[in-house]
């Protein structure tokens, strides 16, 4: 049994992956006021001492803790600790994500700190969004000085503050949707005071709206966490937490996609390079921006600015051809500045790969940072070479995806900066000693990918794929929307598409998106069980294709895009003769957006529409079906 601790923005996160597993849990709160939905979760509310947590994780057969509460709550922190030490229970701690301390931000150790700095810098009016409970312990400064304090509209907060001797007409409350800059324009203040509480606290916007205006920024520093607690800063890592803590809590463990094994590999290999250490382990930031560490099985030096580092492909209990093999980085930084035509040409670069290097060279306005290093990426033994358009890849060039590349060249940047290195140039070999093999297992030869495996994944993860379990894990997700009251049900495929439809519906709560994966037609007996009137369904090209004809579970071990199908639509609409010849050649399914006219794409994908509708409709009789289909840029047809 797990025991949760939140009443924060990362405890609904935690919540959220607790219900996967579909398995009860405890979810516990000082007050009752935040609301959230626990589907498997028991609710507790109250403050526990040592002595009651203690006696509750004995009496419930609690066996792991989730540290999921406020930064600032030192001393449930340290209850947590001992708690975890008296009983042998492992501690998971739900960090949050926290930008890079800005060094025009003025830093506190402690309260009494920033008092003497304030006071030091001559602050005469200041505005403090340290919270009710820090009017005391900021007492020194207000005694003396114009001060305000932004509080949470409760009336405890305003009789808090009267209670510790504050002028109640200098309490201004927060409103979640007010634009921080518009409270500095009333009051003027010379500076702000504000807690170190991360992006999830809004930490970003108040010192973005004050540095904007001029408006010095003082922060406290987030306290320090109890030795032995396991840190992590994100659903994925909450997870993978869970699974190697508490084993079979979850009925399939999750796993890394090629791309974050790359990423890992390369990190470690110019970490090698760069510390003069063998690396076994490297830490890497996801495209959410969390970050996990992956474990490197072998990292060695090939010569004094190189190395070699392996990651071991785990994809969980996913069902997945390279579950197992190596991925291999070789990376090398170089002191020359070369064109693309020279990087391109360059017999020591390209001696191991006869596919088009990768040449990265970085957005200053984005990485902050004049003469960035040039990044190369390389395919190697193993890595497809692409031989088709279609793909949205360089013909020729290494079968590494767009994510992966920009994961690999956003986590070697970062290094690169941590350690203060500026070499010209970082070249980066990836390979996969058994791809040759393992391709002639997929459909890469099919899609125009020639002798190897391609480096993908979108979110860095791997949900394991398991028809019985994600079925239920829908039916759960979908029994939590409808709790929520939710007067519509919006299903897609993925991440990607969810963020195009949220635009859409920007009101709806966030348990009232659900992710289909492949099993459409599953979702909707579903939606249709628990009588959900109204479902919409985002769908993207590729899966559109396959429901148009009648395939309700679209995954491509099942069926695969049949283009005489697409040329009979093609046909029916219209489109031209030679266009309608083309799409018999065509790889994927994107493809159709960029081959057709406009007037062509209104004819065409309305009446592919209509055949999704004509296949789904059925199965929601007694509900209100909408289908959105999205384009790669997430753009509704």
């Amino acid at each position: 049994m797990i025991l949760i601790f939140g009443g924060t923005t990362e405890g609904k996160a935690a919540v959220r992956v607790a219900d996967e597993a579909g398995q009860p849990y405890y979810y516990s709160t000082k007050g009752e006021w935040q609301e959230v939905s626990c589907l498997n979760g028991i609710r507790l509310s109250g403050g526990m001492d040592i002595n009651a947590m203690t006696r509750f994780c004995l009496e419930k057969g609690i066996r792991l803790l989730i540290d999921a509460a406020h930064p600032f709550a030192v001393q449930l922190h340290q209850t947590i600790a001992d708690a975890s030490e008296q009983l042998g229970i492992p501690v998971i701690r739900y960090e949050r994500i926290y930008p890079s301390r800005d060094k025009e931000i003025i830093w506190c150790e402690n309260y009494e700190d920033a008092v003497k700095k304030l006071k030091l810098k001559g602050i005469q009016r200041l505005l403090a969004l340290t919270g009710v409970q820090t009017i005391s312990k900021l007492r020194d400064y207000w005694r003396e000085h114009d001060c305000w304090f932004r509080v949470l509209q409760r009336e405890s907060s305003v009789q808090m503050a009267v209670n510790e001797g504050f002028n109640s007409q200098r309490i201004v409350f927060y409103h979640p949707e007010e634009d921080e800059k518009k409270l500095l324009n009333e009051l003027h203040p010379d500076a702000i005071i504000t807690k170190e509480s991360g992006e999830s606290g809004g930490f970003i916007e108040k010192v973005k709206a004050a540095q904007q205006i001029g408006v010095s920024v003082f922060v406290i520093k987030r306290p320090l966490l109890p030795d032995g607690f396991f840190s992590v800063n994100g659903e994925h890592g909450l997870r993978r937490a869970i699974e190697q803590f508490l084993p079979g809590f979850f009925p399939l463990r999750t796993g890394f996609t090629t791309g974050s094994c790359a990423t890992a590999a390369s990190v470690a290999a110019l970490k090698t390079v760069l510390t003069r250490k063998e690396q076994d382990s490297a830490t890497i930031l996801l495209p959410n921006g969390e970050s996990l560490s992956l474990v490197v099985s072998c990292s060695r030096f090939v010569s004094d600015h190189s190395a070699t580092s392996i990651v071991i492909k785990d994809a969980g209990d996913d069902p997945d051809v390279t579950n197992g093999i190596e991925i291999v980085a070789t990376v090398s930084t170089r002191d020359e500045t070369l064109s693309d035509d020279e990087i391109k040409n360059n017999h020591a670069i390209n001696s191991y790969s006869d596919t088009s290097p990768i040449i990265l060279r970085g957005d200053e306005k984005i990485n902050g940072a004049k003469d960035m290093p040039v990044i190369v990426l390389c395919g190697g033994i193993g890595i497809g070479r692409i031989t088709l358009p279609g793909l949205g890849l360089e013909i020729d060039g290494p079968a590494i995806n767009h994510s992966p590349r920009k994961m690999i060249e956003e986590n070697l940047r970062a290094l690169l900066a941590e350690l203060e290195a500026s070499p010209t140039m970082v070249t980066v070999n990836l390979s996969v000693p058994v791809g040759v093999e393992i391709a002639k297992r997929t459909f890469n030869p099919r899609l125009g990918i020639e002798g190897g495996i391609s480096i993908i994944g979108t979110s860095g993860i791997v949900k394991p794929f398991s028809s019985e379990a994600f079925i239920n894990s829908i039916r759960k997700e979908i029994e939590v929307a409808k709790a929520t009251g939710s007067d519509r049900l919006v299903i897609n495929s993925g991440a990607k598409s969810e963020r195009s439809v949220r635009k859409i519906y920007p009101t709806l709560p966030a348990q009232a998106f659900v992710h289909y994966g492949n099993f459409i037609g599953e979702t909707l007996k579903i939606a249709s069980e628990l009588n959900i009137k109204k479902v919409t369904l985002g769908i993207m090209i590729g899966k559109a294709v396959k429901l148009a004809e009648g395939f309700l579970d679209t995954h491509s071990k099942n069926t695969t895009m049949n283009r005489a199908f697409l040329q009979q639509i093609a046909q029916k609409s219209g489109c031209e003769p030679q266009k309608v010849n083309f799409i018999g050649n065509i790889t994927l399914a994107r493809e159709l957006w960029t081959l057709l006219s406009t007037d062509e794409q209104t004819c065409f994908f309305s009446l592919l529409l209509e055949n999704c509708m004509k296949h789904a409709a059925p199965l929601l009789p007694h509900g209100d079906l909408t289908i959105l289909l999205l384009n790669e840029e997430g753009t509704v047809f």
